[in-house]
């Protein structure tokens, strides 16, 4: 029987590299997504390109937390082990909008969403299964005033890229933090760095940026490219002997205590898990 690998947004740009590279090394794929019409195209062809008839969607909505318990429910029910799981979907709002859970969207789908989704599934994996968080450089410039956060984003007005950086950083300490509670396990959790990537979340319909789009897109990476840390850290196996690390040009980077030891991620965890308490 094929292991099982989880994939979310895998309709998106490097979705799609990833979910193909995870295809053709013989695993059966859900393709974890929001669009299910746009999914299911993507899913005959990545059929077709990789000859594993063995992919499917399933809808999730990372904005909608109770679709991502349902997405969750269906496979525990189910009880396959889950090989491999990919928290790739994001998003960067160009504005503050407000999730039906009552949470800033676009922390909801870049952290509250794959938390959750990640922690129901820990049940289901097993010696040797990996999870991986598509995460991005602008962690860096992350900053968490938590009482703000998870509503807002920010304190302050909306700006979309100091919001989806604190989105990043928060993903980033949750990586941290659940890769030491599972260690004991033999469950390895690392973070993908793709770099600046050539897909439509560069893309967001502020007034500038078809001028940034016409200078820079033509000098960053491919979506294949921006996915292939990700891509090695699913499959190669070196990538299976380390846990805890963020993953760049696909090797690990090296964090400062400002992160491994972050005064606020033992207390995020706490306020994240209020808020997902109830679906657990």
């Amino acid at each position: 029987m094929k292991q099982l690998a989880i994939i979310t947004g895998a309709d998106g740009g490097m979705g799609t590299e990833i979910t193909r590279a995870v295809a053709q090394a013989g695993y059966r794929v859900i393709m974890a997504c929001y669009n299910r019409e746009k999914a299911e195209q993507k899913c005959r062809m990545l059929k077709d390109d990789t000859g594993n008839p063995d992919i499917e969607v399933r809808n999730i909505d990372l904005a909608n937390l109770s679709t991502v318990a349902a997405f969750a429910d269906r496979l525990l029910q189910e009880q396959t082990p889950v090989a491999l799981l990919m928290n790739n979907a994001g998003t960067m709002e160009t504005g503050r909008h407000i999730t039906v859970d009552g949470l800033e969207r676009t922390v909801s789908v870049n952290y509250v969403g794959p938390y959750l989704l990640t922690r129901k599934l820990l049940p289901l994996m097993q010696k040797g299964t990996r999870v991986v968080q598509m995460v991005s450089c602008t962690y860096a410039i992350g900053t968490l005033n938590l009482d703000y956060f998870f509503t807002q984003g920010r304190k302050g007005s909306f700006w979309r890229i100091p919001v989806y950086s604190n989105t990043k950083l928060a993903l980033t300490l949750f990586t941290l933090r659940l890769a030491e509670l599972v260690k004991e396990r033999d469950i390895v959790v690392n973070c993908a760095d793709p770099g600046i990537v050539s897909t439509d979340i560069i893309t967001m319909h502020m007034w500038f940026d078809p001028i940034t789009d016409l200078i820079y897109r033509p000098l960053i990476r491919t979506p294949r490219q921006g996915a292939d840390t990700a891509i090695r850290l699913l499959l190669d196996e070196d990538a299976g002997h380390r846990t805890g690390t963020l993953n760049k040009n696909g090797r690990p980077r090296h964090l400062s205590n400002k992160y491994t030891h972050h005064p606020l991620m033992q207390e995020l965890w706490n306020r994240t898990e209020k808020i997902v308490e109830k679906w657990l």
